[in-house]
């Protein structure tokens, strides 16, 4: 009997549903660390390397859960994995608040960037599947996925600066706690049914992937994972180095978190020809552009417009190399082929933190750190205008 094929609102629900995974393994378990680092900084007193450090060991817990992620999900579903690795990022939130130990610390982040990339390659791979029910808004669908962050960056920007702000110097710590119980209400939805938790999933293994025709691809991602993580990593820190009170910092936040909720609908039509590279090089060009608005001047309209170009591209980007891989490859190789472009990218986000860092350190500037962010993200967009489409 052939299973019916969900309505337009049923899956859109369903995709919004997935979305929060990401929203809590993304969007505040990786990137909520950019507003408590400031205060967390001056508590701990910690360097810009060890600042890094802690970015780079989530990173590295990223990219050890996308080289193992297609494994679990074949195992053990592309829902059961979404699931789980959302649960673990929920702890690791929850630790975060509860322990100012350094190697205790480093254990959440890892754990954070663990559960974030096996639930982020299972909720890609689940959402390009349920597209295919619609093959007509199937780019626009992928894209609702793929701005699921929005939603925990905008959460992140209302709460963590104003928390700061209200309980003052040291209270990081509380930050963690509220974002680990917001987190946990988040996750609710996907805890409460199972959905399609066996699309996707075949008994059969994938077939081998070669990497060699898409080395340009996953080269150009590399790029963008080690250039996104300075903007991402230091750019609150930038802001109130200019005088940005904790309001600026939260309002700069939102919009990253607001704009990305825009690309759904920016983008779609680009997504649809994500054929080749030339997807990502376009979206990743905005991206870069984005980066380097701040290195033009520190006025708020300034720092405003970048926060809202760089928001509306950045998670298209991730967005483009799905994709990328639902068009170019059949449906049992796609939660593979997901996870070696995480991989490319989780390399590249393990080694620019910790970089940037060191360069931060020995410039004793955050400027330095955004040129090398705007500069790496350029030759990404550059280098995948060379990706071609695979036969």
């Amino acid at each position: 009997m052939t299973k019916p094929i969900p309505s337009p609102a049923a899956l859109v629900r369903q995709i919004l549903i997935l979305s929060l995974a990401p929203a809590i393994g993304l969007g505040v378990g990786r990137f909520a660390y950019s507003l408590v680092l400031p205060d967390m900084r001056d508590a701990l007193h910690w360097s810009y390397s060890s600042a890094g450090f802690m970015n780079t060991i989530n990173a590295g817990g990223y990219l050890a859960g996308a080289l193992v992620a297609a494994r679990l999900s074949q195992r053990f579903g592309l829902f059961a994995v979404l699931r789980a690795g959302t649960i673990a990022c929920v702890v690791s939130l929850l630790i975060c608040g509860l322990s100012a130990d350094f190697a205790v610390l480093s254990f959440a982040r890892l754990l954070t960037g663990f559960g974030a990339a096996v639930a982020f390659v299972a909720g890609g791979a689940l959402a390009a599947t349920l597209g295919q029910s619609r093959p007509e808004r199937s780019s626009f669908l992928l894209s609702l996925f793929y701005a699921g962050p929005g939603v925990g960056i905008l959460l992140s920007g209302l709460i963590s600066p104003i928390l700061l702000q209200a309980f003052g110097p040291g209270s990081w710590w509380i930050v963690w706690l509220v974002l680990a119980a917001v987190c946990a209400v988040l996750a609710l939805p996907l805890l409460a049914r199972p959905i399609d938790a066996s699309a996707g999933v075949s008994s059969v293994a994938p077939p081998p992937m070669a990497l060699r025709p898409i080395w340009i691809f996953l080269a150009s991602y590399f790029m963008f994972g080690a250039g996104y993580i300075a903007y991402m990593t230091f750019m609150i820190a930038y802001v109130r180095d200019f005088g940005g009170d904790a309001l600026a910092q939260s309002a700069f936040w939102c919009l990253i978190g607001v704009s990305a909720f825009a690309s759904p609908w920016v983008w779609r039509g680009v997504l649809a020809r994500g054929r080749s590279g030339s997807a990502m090089a376009i979206i990743l060009g905005c991206n870069a552009v984005g980066a380097a608005m701040p290195l033009f001047g520190h006025s708020p309209l300034l720092l405003g417009a970048s926060a809202l170009v760089f928001g509306v591209s950045f998670f298209a980007v991730v967005a483009s190399t799905t994709a990328f891989v639902r068009l170019n490859y059949l449906p049992p190789a796609w939660p593979k082929a997901i996870a070696v472009v995480t991989i490319a990218f989780g390399i590249g986000q393990t080694l620019g933190p910790i970089v940037v860092g060191a360069i931060s350190d020995a410039t004793r500037s955050l400027t330095s750190a955004l040129v090398v962010s705007a500069a790496t993200l350029a030759l990404g967009a550059i280098g995948s205008a060379f990706q071609k489409p695979l036969r």
